[in-house]
């Protein structure tokens, strides 16, 4: 397993690029698993994760989207279908919940007009919406601060690396 961070230097098409050229170099230089190859992003993460998939969604086997607001192109990853997993806690202090649903709901939609049906669409978008419970259950009273908790969540971790 190799694991790339790339630190953001902005939250725009700079670090989505450097992002893109960062994978893609690994792909074209190590032995790697195309059908293998996922992307994370939390909180700026998360804003530069949506433009890389508004740019080359093709690179990626599904994206799990943490705790953030979509800035990306919607039409360039539903033309690939790259699955896409979205969690944030409904009262996230940083972003809200809302963005992130509508991100969802525009995507949704997106591939309704594309002529796919409810079950396949289910099968490669998740939108999970988390209650404070959830986060105070497990010691956390800020939700935006919570986000590190989806990595513990084998729901969350188990439907990202099934795809």
């Amino acid at each position: 397993m190799i694991i790339i961070s790339p630190q953001l230097d902005d939250w725009g098409d700079k670090s989505a690029n450097d992002t893109i050229a960062l994978v893609e170099y690994f792909l074209d230089n190590y032995n790697i698993d195309k059908n293998k190859v996922y992307i994370s992003g939390a909180s700026g993460g998360g804003e530069t994760l949506s433009r890389v998939l508004g740019k080359k969604p093709e690179l990626f086997t599904s994206a799990l989207f943490i705790s953030s607001q979509w800035d990306g192109n919607l039409n360039v990853l539903a033309n690939t279908k790259t699955p896409l997993y979205i969690v944030i806690g409904e009262n996230d202090s940083y972003y809200g919940s809302t963005k992130a649903k509508n991100a969802y709901n525009n995507l949704y939609q997106i591939y309704k007009k594309q002529g796919m049906t409810d079950e396949e669409i289910n099968k490669i978008l998740v939108l999970d919406v988390k209650n404070h419970e959830y986060f105070t259950s497990q010691g956390m009273t800020d939700e935006h601060a919570g986000l590190e908790l989806f990595a513990y969540d084998s729901n969350v971790m188990n439907w990202f690396f099934s795809k």
